[in-house]
This record gives structure tokens, C-alpha cells and sequence, in this order.
């Protein structure tokens, strides 16, 4: 294990590539889900410690560390569930869903507070990233120099192409918005969705809540920000219904059609 100061930590972490890279906001936006050992600086009971981490489940106020890169202001937090699956004195291992932005150091470090105890945390794996899960997506960086070496000394892909992954599967966790060929140059040089620009899109999305925005192939042509709700969008026959924040497909790839695009 690692010492007090440096704990280990390892996981899941999506890298995208090429056009790709315009959607890794929406992975950092992401929920996630962590793995970690809690290390206690006094006896407590089973019952004691899991009575506490009840009560770290919903909102919490957290200020990051001090070693954090970003400002240390007070912040709330969401944090989904924790769960112990294992305690042998003075060691806890919990399962920890929460919204991104959370510090899990600073959790335990605030359960050993509220403990009255004291806690640090001695190791840390992250579990999933939005649509990422390490039992189903993690690939190790010695499994894909293997892929890479099969693709170019071999010719056979196949590894690779488990490897790499399409950039639609980084948001299939969020609302889509599909929308007509003759919509989709406009929204690639930049422009706002237009309510007649839509084929089809997910029920019940808010107002002010991230969207894909796909071809009717299923391409990821650029990420948004609803104006409106789903069924405002359905009622509607005119309008911009979704405020374009990162252009994904380059411009071009589809023919411009701007002219029947209202």
C-alpha cells in the first residue's frame, strides 16, 4: 500500500482522439464512481461507520484540498450513494457514486471528523466515468501497445477496434436531439438548432440541459444546451431549440443545404 501522503490510485480514464477531443467536456461533466480503502485513526464500530456514511449521502458541502486545482471555495456536492463492502480494523473499503467534482479524500477525511476519530485514504480506483466502466471499457495501456502492434506488424484490427471506441459512446449518457441531413453543415459551421431542423429527440429533456445532437445515422454532429423542454420542442414550429456549445463533425462532411434549413 501506499503511505498516508501519497495514496495510490488508479482506474478508469477516458482519452479521446482527433475530432474527439471536442467531447471530453461532457466526460469531465460526467458522474462518476469510485473504489477506495479508508483508513481510521481510532476504533469505531461496523454499525457506528456506516450510520456516518449515511449521512455523507445526498448534498454535502465540500472545500477542496489543499493539493487541488482548483480554488478552494466551499462547494456543494451530490454524492449518489456509498456503500462499505468490506471492514477489517482500520481499514473500510466503500463504493462512493457521486457527482463529478468531488473529492474523495476529502470525504474520508471528513467522515473521520465526524467520527471523531480522524481518517485518510490509502488507496483509490475509479470504477466509471459517465458511460465508461472498468468492467466493461478499461483497456490497459500494455493491451492497447499489443493492438497497435497487431494492427501495424499483422494487419488485423480487430484489438485496436475494441481499443478505440467510437465518440458517440462518450454521450450516450445524455439526451439526444437527431436532426435532418439538410440541418447538418449549419450546426457544423456553428449555427444554433432551429426546431425544423428536428427529425426526432428524447423525452423529457429540461430546459438548460446538455444534448447530443446526431444525424439521422447516428453521427455526432455537435453538443448543446436546450432552450427548451421536449415538449415545448414538439409544440413548437419555429424557434431555436438548442443553443450549439462545441461543434464535434467538421464542416463539410455533409452537403450544404443551409437554404431549406430554417
Amino acid at each position: 500500500m501506499a503511505g498516508r501522503g501519497h495514496p495510490r490510485v488508479s482506474g478508469v480514464l477516458p482519452v479521446t482522439l482527433g475530432f474527439g477531443t471536442k467531447a471530453v467536456g461532457m466526460l469531465m461533466l460526467a458522474d462518476k464512481e469510485y473504489v477506495a480503502i479508508m483508513q481510521l485513526h481510532g476504533e469505531v464500530s461496523e454499525s457506528r461507520l456506516n450510520d456516518v456514511l449515511k449521512e455523507f449521502t445526498g448534498e454535502i458541502y465540500q472545500r477542496p484540498p489543499v493539493r487541488a486545482s482548483v480554488k478552494r471555495v466551499l462547494r456543494v456536492k451530490k454524492i449518489y450513494g456509498i456503500q462499505m463492502l468490506e471492514f477489517r480494523y482500520p481499514y473500510a473499503l466503500i463504493v462512493v457514486s457521486c457527482e463529478h467534482g468531488t473529492y474523495v479524500r476529502k470525504l474520508i477525511h471528513d467522515i473521520g471528523e465526524v467520527l471523531g476519530v480522524g481518517a485518510h485514504m490509502r488507496e483509490l480506483r475509479r470504477t466509471k466515468t459517465g458511460p465508461f466502466r472498468e468492467d466493461d471499457n478499461l483497456v490497459t495501456m500494455h493491451e492497447l501497445s499489443e493492438a497497435l502492434y497487431n494492427y501495424r506488424e499483422l494487419g488485423d484490427d480487430s484489438q485496436l477496434m475494441r481499443c478505440i471506441l467510437p465518440i458517440e459512446y462518450a454521450v450516450s449518457h445524455i439526451p439526444k436531439v437527431i436532426i435532418s441531413d439538410g440541418a447538418v453543415d449549419a450546426l457544423a459551421h456553428g449555427a444554433d438548432l432551429a426546431v425544423p431542423g428536428i427529425v426526432k429527440l428524447h423525452n423529457n429533456i429540461r430546459k438548460g440541459e446538455k444534448v447530443a445532437i446526431l444525424t439521422l445515422k447516428g453521427e455526432l454532429v455537435a453538443l448543446g444546451k436546450s432552450l427548451m423542454t421536449s415538449e415545448e420542442i414538439k409544440d413548437s414550429d419555429k424557434g431555436y431549440a438548442v443553443k450549439n456549445l462545441r461543434v464535434v463533425m467538421q464542416a463539410g462532411t455533409y452537403p450544404k443545404r443551409w437554404g431549406k434549413y430554417k
